[in-house]
């Protein structure tokens, strides 16, 4: 088991690539901790992954909010002892705010996408620092390194922050064994359920494995950057995209 004895926590842990994410590290001998503010959703996958002979709990958390990743992380220690890998996954598309390029979008997306990660780097980082280190995975996009005319332009922008604030914080934790990668995800249905069929359609032959990715693709990912298989690498940026950004 890749990740054997390890305590994780992974956000946005109720569906999607998060759901996909906890239910690997489960399998792979994690416990984790699925924090989310779906609470009726985020405690079915806790129950089922302990149904499985799995080790998992979960907890409401406001990932913009300081007070709910304090409570978070004591709660993880609490309940196993220690910390060893974050996943921050949690996030907004720019659909979910709209494109009318209005303020209140930018800020939602920023507070979700760019100061959630802020946060849980931060806090997570500082307690594995007591403990001689652990693996933080920050999940940005494709939208992290290229631009674009969909939805609001603050979701490119806090997935270029997290970029940049991974590489920042790899090299501030370093010294203390924790590392800090970013995976950048790229077309998958789900981030195009705002898209007119025409648009979703547009995007196969477009990248070059002509297929849109699925969750579990990220979690394969997200699980070698969290286990000691990677115990040499930190600030880089891991592209799950089909090949899409390789044109």
């Amino acid at each position: 088991m890749r990740l054997k004895d390890k305590v994780a926590i992974v956000t946005g842990g109720a569906h999607g690539m998060g759901e996909a994410e906890a239910r690997l590290f489960a399998q792979e001998g994690a416990a984790v901790v699925i924090a989310d503010v779906l609470e009726e959703r985020g405690e079915a996958v806790a129950a089922d992954i302990a149904a499985g002979q799995g080790r998992a709990r979960f907890i409401r958390t406001d990932v913009s909010a300081e007070a709910d990743w304090q409570r978070l992380i004591a709660e993880t220690i609490a309940t196993y002892g220690k910390l060893d890998i974050l996943v921050n996954n949690a996030g907004i598309s720019g659909s979910a705010v709209g494109s009318d390029l209005s303020l209140e979008g930018w800020n939602k997306l920023m507070a979700i996408n760019a100061t959630g990660v802020f946060l849980g780097t931060t806090l997570a980082a500082q307690e594995m620092a007591k403990t001689g280190g652990g693996a933080i995975v920050n999940i940005s996009s494709i939208m992290g390194f290229i631009g674009s005319a969909e939805g609001h332009p603050g979701y490119a922008a806090s997935k270029g922050a997290v970029r940049l604030l991974t590489k920042s914080a790899a090299v501030r934790w370093g010294p203390q064994g924790v590392r800090v990668n970013s995976v950048h995800p790229g077309y998958m249905p789900a981030m195009l359920h705002g898209t007119n069929a025409g648009g979703r359609a547009a995007k196969i032959p477009a990248t070059p494995l002509r297929r849109l990715g699925e969750p579990i693709d990220v979690a394969y990912g997200v699980l070698f950057l969290a286990s000691d298989e990677a115990a040499f690498i930190t600030g880089t940026e891991l592209v799950i995209d089909g090949g899409y950004i390789a044109q």
